[in-house]
């Protein structure tokens, strides 16, 4: 090592294995350290090159001082901890930020220390020193974005600092939009606004705007709210059809704009539609099918046959089979969220064209998506060896795996590989997350001969699919590696007790659950400081642990009230422990701080009324001066409210952030105060568009019973699924059969089991129609008035037709398949 200079650029990835730490000194660290940048493409293996890292930062930093080398440390600088990084100067942050606006990974305390000390620094924020962070821009506090001049924020939108906005939290971004709102310049600014920063805007802020051109679309994200409302807009300004390839607009496409399209011309951009599936609602594609079953004579495309009635399924046989599944298996299946009779009819017409077993790789090729779906029993008689090994892969990409479904797999991959006593490495690896279905004894005979592969696993596949078994073996595996460790403190309770240590923190992730409470007691203080962010998300702590890491933080910051706000956000869940006159004492001055708060779950009435109060006072603000980024940062907190306190709300800064207000699952009578609200920005309910719908979410579920029964039966599809959900049963009861019918298949599918309970037969029958995706028509008679049709139309020959409000509709068609 005496001579590294003349190798280092030979090592290539194997610096990444390098671990001889005697007589080396601080430059050779800091050598290593640059090279070691290429480690982060490893796959795997990085608890092992965080802790080498770690021990060659101490190595660099000695008898160096932290502020003269900051800048030389690499992307070993995020291992420093909030303690180090508060010790520097504004001076040196501001001398190093060419390399620090460059590293990734930062902990979201650790953006907010370097930011502030960098504006320190700079004095006055500005476009020049902004787009001079890099990451580190994440870390301006909201109040800053808004205090900036307007022209040097629309620079922002525009320069090089544009990539990292979508990163920015809600909150700031909301106080970015709002400034520019504010000052005028909006309409100049809003053609350059891009990406998913674009969905922050409200619908409101768009009515305020009209100069838009549909080729300032293309590279915007929408909401569909904003969608429908831009596609109608621009709709009277081009030929409708010519807008359907600008950007996401198809996501604003009505089924009234569908089905009023000529033959030649919907046939002509259906391949687009096909191609945009992504991005269109259940209801969108239920419209799709049943135009294209009216107006083609030609193929079929696959999504048609799960909205179709089932009997269309037993047209495909033979030599469509083959294109059948194989078109199916390309798309999601859950997309379309077709019920459960009519998804089971599609699995049997799967298993009947495979006649009956899955055989080999090209089988499961073909399937694709489908595998996702097959019955337990399926997997379990009808999937042979040899399709199983191609299998695996495509399992591994399933979002959602019954417990029945996983438990075949485990007996298949059994009976492939053998006892898992007998794995290698690599078996080990291509089962993958599908070890969490192994029994106790068979982890434990896996962990031991290759932990560091149980490891890798275990952190790729997360708590949700972890099983409690392999959370404690990865957690057992560790302890053993470690055994002789012994705690650091000194304090007579902790003698005996092992502490946790960084290396053992990093490589357990979610396995920290298994700390018992005095272990987590006896952790030293720098372990604490280093890892609190990581601690700080582990989703299993009891409320005992929670305490417990409460109150070492309590040890080693100090006293509640000096707390800073990076030390308040790296707490995470570990914030849910706070009573309420610990939330008392912190300063909560900023909307950042209880914009990180708000995320969690799980806070009780008493502590987010803390919460909501502290925040007042701190920042001296009273519910009526709060701007719509102070709401949007509240989030969840605002369901504290009183029916009082919110209609305190200034109508222009509720309006601005309703859209995220109609995300909260407030109470119903709280709901109910956000409706009279909403209908101070958009009107009386009687009014509200389908695009307003979309924009209030939840909010909507605050409606009466009478506001609701008014609604026209064309809206319905437009509430959201989770606003649906919200409307109490007795209220929900409400709606007339016409109403339901016309939910649409991803409404219909979220109702609830009391929702149906307090159903009449004609209005069951009616969601029955709108689970099916029923075609459902509004016809003009004469004298204007407007009847109802519905049923599953056209229907092949013989097949039954369907009654629906006292109107028989049959239409004997000829179905044209080959695909």
């Amino acid at each position: 090592m005496t001579n590294y200079s003349s190798f280092e650029h030979k090592l290539g990835l194997l610096v990444c294995f390098y671990d001889d730490m005697e007589q080396m000194d601080a430059a050779v660290a800091r050598a290593l350290l640059h090279q070691m940048i290429k480690c982060n493409h490893l796959r795997g293996f990085q608890a092992e090159v965080q802790k080498l890292k770690s021990q060659l930062l101490n190595t660099a930093m000695q008898n160096q001082t932290l502020n003269d080398i900051v800048g030389s440390l690499s992307d070993a600088v995020v291992g420093l901890t909030s303690s180090q990084l508060e010790s520097l100067s504004p001076k040196a942050v501001h001398n190093a930020i060419a390399t620090l606006n460059q590293v990734s990974g930062w902990a979201k305390s650790q953006v907010m220390i370097l930011s502030s000390k960098y504006l320190s620094y700079e004095k006055v924020l500005s476009f020049y020193n902004v787009s001079q962070m890099g990451a580190l821009v994440t870390g301006i506090s909201t109040q800053s974005f808004y205090s900036m001049n307007p022209k040097e924020l629309s620079q922002i939108i525009r320069g090089t600092t544009s990539q990292y906005l979508s990163d920015l939290s809600p909150a700031q971004q909301q106080g970015i939009l709002r400034k520019i709102a504010a000052s005028g310049d909006f309409s100049s600014s809003v053609k350059d606004i891009q990406g998913a920063f674009f969905k922050e805007i409200s619908l409101s802020g768009l009515w305020k705007q009209t100069e838009y051109n549909s080729s300032m679309m293309k590279e915007k994200e929408l909401r569909r709210s904003q969608a429908l409302y831009l596609y109608e807009l621009l709709s009277k300004k081009n030929y409708p059809v010519d807008l359907l390839s600008t950007g996401q607009l198809v996501k604003g496409v009505t089924c009234q704009v569908i089905e009023s399209m000529g033959t030649d011309i919907f046939l002509n951009n259906f391949k687009f539609f096909e191609m945009n599936l992504h991005l269109l609602s259940p209801y969108q594609v239920n419209c799709l099918a049943w135009k294209f079953w009216k107006v083609s004579n030609a193929s079929i495309p696959p999504f048609l046959l799960l909205v179709l009635p089932t009997e269309y399924l037993e047209y495909v046989s033979g030599p469509l089979c083959v294109p059948f599944i194989g078109s199916l298996g390309k798309i999601e299946m859950d997309l379309f969220n077709p019920s459960l009779h009519k998804k089971n009819a599609v699995l049997q017409k799967v298993q009947e064209c495979l006649n009956g077993s899955v055989a080999d790789e090209y089988d499961v090729d073909l399937l694709g998506n489908l595998i996702c779906h097959l019955p337990p029993d399926f997997l379990h008689d009808r999937m042979s060896l040899k399709a199983m090994a191609t299998a695996l892969h495509q399992f591994k990409l399933c979002q959602e795996l019954s417990h029945e479904q996983k438990t075949e797999i485990k007996y298949k991959l059994l009976e492939l590989y053998g006892s898992p006593n007998n794995w290698t490495a690599e078996t080990t690896l291509d089962v993958g997350p599908f070890i969490a279905l192994l029994s106790k004894a068979e982890l434990n005979a896996l962990a031991e001969k290759f932990p560091g592969t149980i490891l890798q696993i275990a952190k790729t596949i997360g708590p949700i699919s972890s099983s409690e078994d392999l959370l404690s073996t990865v957690f057992e595996s560790v302890s053993n590696a470690t055994a002789d460790t012994e705690s650091s403190l000194t304090r007579p309770d902790c003698m005996g007790t092992r502490a946790p240590s960084s290396d053992e923190i990093i490589k357990l992730a979610e396995a920290n659950v298994f700390w018992s409470v005095q272990e987590l007691e006896c952790m030293d203080a720098e372990t604490f400081d280093k890892n609190v962010e990581l601690l700080g998300t582990v989703s299993g702590f009891n409320s005992s642990q929670l305490v417990a890491l409460k109150e070492k933080a309590k040890q080693v910051w100090g006293s509640l009230a000096g707390w800073k706000s990076y030390h308040i956000v790296s707490l995470g869940r570990i914030a849910l422990a706070l009573t309420e006159h610990e939330i008392e004492e912190l300063d909560l001055h900023s909307v950042d701080t209880i914009s990180v708060l708000s995320q969690q779950t799980g806070w009780t009435v008493t502590q987010a009324r803390s919460v909501l109060q502290g925040f007042l006072e701190d920042s001296g603000q009273a519910i009526s001066t709060l701007k719509s980024f102070d709401l949007v940062g509240l989030g969840a907190i605002l369901c504290a409210l009183n029916s009082t306190e919110i209609m305190s709300i200034k109508t222009a800064e509720f309006s601005a952030a309703v859209a995220r207000i109609g995300l909260l699952f407030c109470s119903t009578p709280v709901l109910r105060q956000f409706k009279v609200m909403t209908e101070s920005v958009f009107g009386t309910t009687t009014s509200w568009n389908n695009s307003v719908l979309q924009e209030i979410g939840t909010i909507a579920g605050g409606l009466n019973e009478d506001e609701l029964k008014a609604f026209d039966k064309n809206l319905m599809p437009y509430f959201q699924p989770t606003a649906v959900r919200r409307i109490p049963p007795e209220i929900f009861q409400a709606l007339s059969s016409e109403q339901i019918a016309n939910l649409g298949p991803e409404n219909a599918a979220v109702v609830t089991r009391s929702q149906r309970e307090h159903l009449n037969a004609s209005q069951l029958q009616s969601l029955q129609l709108a689970l099916d995706g029923a075609r459902i028509s509004t016809l003009e008679s004469p004298d204007g008035a407007s009847t109802t049709q519905a049923g599953h139309t056209p229907a092949p020959s013989g097949a039954p037709c369907l009654s629906s409000f006292g109107i028989w509709l049959c239409s004997v068609f000829t179905l044209h398949l080959p695909f």
